[in-house]
């Protein structure tokens, strides 16, 4: 599905690596989890994957085609396929509920009548049926979280990408939009990218798992394994902390 092969990816602005010969490989119908402390890495990653900046060397693969170098148009096929929710939701505050999660089918020029439709099946899917006209302001944070994933799913994509999907949330509301990540996982069949700092959201719902530091991934592998028997103090460190 995704796979990185000896990823680096240097800044010019300070040319200092943000990710330094990176390899993993992400199946299809994962729960993948990239953990690591603030300037590790994860977000460059991510970026990389989304297909939002090209890595300086190595090679990356998605759905068995490499996306080096190739056309726009080739590449727009690709991201079409891949939704991503960023830190911070990015919602079009003029926009409702059910504005927000038609925006991406607009783009592509769907018919109205089916972009309703499909709208009222996401906001069914995420729980926001009774919020459709409702605008960002009058949500919660988790109301808004809701809202970017349903987003994202608006085109059927068959990957996700979350950037920190918790961190502005009460621990309530984590554990509430993380039964949704688990229930889109099984139910929908998409293959979930999860980007974060927290190593018990990897624990609680990535079956695999990755941790950075400093740009390299020190450790990979099924999440218990790399939970409860960790070779890199990077990875001690985090274990450390959650207790």
């Amino acid at each position: 599905m995704i796979a990185l092969r000896n990823v680096t990816k240097i800044y010019k602005k300070n040319s200092e690596h943000a990710l330094m010969d990176a390899s993993l490989t992400i199946e299809e119908g994962d729960i993948f989890g990239i953990v690591g402390k603030s300037g590790a890495g994860k977000s460059t990653m991510l970026k990389l994957i989304g297909m939002l900046e090209v890595p300086t060397t190595g090679e990356i693969e998605i759905f068995g085609k490499s996306i080096i170098g190739i056309s726009n148009t080739e590449a727009n096929v690709i991201k079409r396929q891949i939704g991503t929710v960023f830190q911070g939701y990015n919602l079009l505050m003029q926009r409702s509920v059910l504005g927000n999660i038609a925006f991406p089918l607009e783009l592509v020029r769907k018919d109205k009548d089916a972009i309703n439709v499909r709208c009222k099946e996401l906001a069914a899917i995420v729980g926001l049926t009774e919020k459709l006209s409702a605008y960002p302001a009058q949500l919660s944070g988790g109301q808004k979280q809701r809202v970017a994933i349903a987003r994202a799913l608006a085109t059927n994509p068959k990957i996700l990408l979350l950037d920190e999907p918790t961190s502005a949330l009460d621990s309530f509301t984590t554990k509430e939009i993380l039964r949704l990540i688990k229930d889109i996982n099984d139910k929908l069949g998409i293959t979930i990218l999860i980007i974060t700092h927290e190593i018990a959201i990897v624990r609680s719902i990535c079956n695999k798992a990755a941790v950075l530091d400093g740009g390299y991934i020190v450790e990979c592998g099924d999440t218990a394994q790399v939970l409860e028997n960790p070779k890199n103090e990077a990875t001690k460190l985090l274990l450390d902390i959650e207790l």
